[in-house]
């Protein structure tokens, strides 16, 4: 079984590091700070100095909840990796992801991390789709050994593609969702990374948004705003009953050992219905973990 991610990513913009330590006392399961997006061209090197003094304050022995992550731009990898590299990062983000900047991203991190992270775990890369070009290569993406999973940076790749988001194109939008997940699950990923939501305040929609995203296969959700952390922790995860059923299922297909089983409510039990199963608990087990 894939890896289980965090159910939640809070950005926290690299060129503020007087956020740093107020996110990582909150409620995230992991943050991700940002040397992308979040950071004018001015506040580069700025922001590069904070989030290396950052992680290198915390140290591999502090490596707790929140998980550390790091956004890294494709047009300053180099100095991005070097920047995020330590003992205490827990994963990237690869911003406008492409077949070339991940092999890039391969070389470069794995040639820090023989360097400043040897006999530890392959740092995790989630890729961010954010083109038609990367759209195109979304099986190829998800088939990269380097590749973890995928996220959807949606409002670039919207534009790219000249699509409104609106209530006329929101089945074509999902269909796009769709093809994301399809991929990782086919290449055996982690599953997807769902786009975030800058509309803070409708905490409302992000709930509903957040529950449809859910239902097409996503796993984990970017916030830009602390408030919305809560609301993804609370759909993405599994409630009492899921738990219960989940174990019940697995409980009757041991006790089976092979042969045929029904569950609760007289179904058949196939293999579909216990890989749900072992997943809704993984989920479960991780969201323990990282409860605070």
């Amino acid at each position: 079984m894939s890896a289980t991610l965090p159910r939640s990513f809070l950005y926290v913009p690299g060129s503020r590091p007087e956020l740093f330590a107020k996110a990582y006392d909150g409620p995230a399961d992991a943050l991700v700070l940002d040397l992308e997006d979040a950071v004018p061209p001015a506040g580069k090197d700025a922001a590069r100095e904070a989030v290396t003094a950052w992680l290198g304050g915390l140290g591999a022995a502090d490596r707790t909840r929140p998980e550390q992550w790091v956004r890294i731009d494709p047009d300053h990898l180099e100095a991005d990796l070097d920047a995020a590299v330590t003992e205490a990062l827990d994963g990237v983000f690869l911003a406008k992801c492409t077949l070339a900047s991940l092999h890039d991203t391969a070389e470069q991190l794995g040639a820090l991390e023989a360097e400043r992270r040897p006999g530890s775990e392959p740092v995790p890369v989630v890729g961010l789709l954010e083109s038609a070009g990367a759209l195109a290569d979304l099986a190829a993406l998800a088939a990269h050994p380097r590749l973890t999973t995928v996220g959807i940076g949606e409002a670039d790749l919207l534009g790219e593609l000249r699509m409104a988001r609106s209530e006329a194109t929101a089945a074509a939008v999902d269909a796009i969702r769709v093809q994301v997940v399809m991929a990782c699950a086919a290449a055996g990923c982690a599953a997807p990374v769902a786009p975030t939501s800058t509309a803070f305040r409708d905490l409302d929609a992000f709930r509903t948004t957040t529950r449809h995203l859910r239902d097409l296969g996503f796993r984990s959700r970017t916030a830009v705003h602390p408030g919305q952390l809560p609301v993804i922790h609370d759909v993405l995860t599994p409630g009492a009953d899921e738990v219960a059923g989940a174990r019940d299922v697995l409980e009757r297909f041991d006790a089976a050992q092979g042969g045929v089983t029904v569950d609760a409510e007289g179904r058949m039990v196939d293999a579909a219905t216990v890989r749900t199963a072992r997943e809704t608990l993984a989920r479960h087990q991780a969201a323990g973990r990282r409860s605070r």
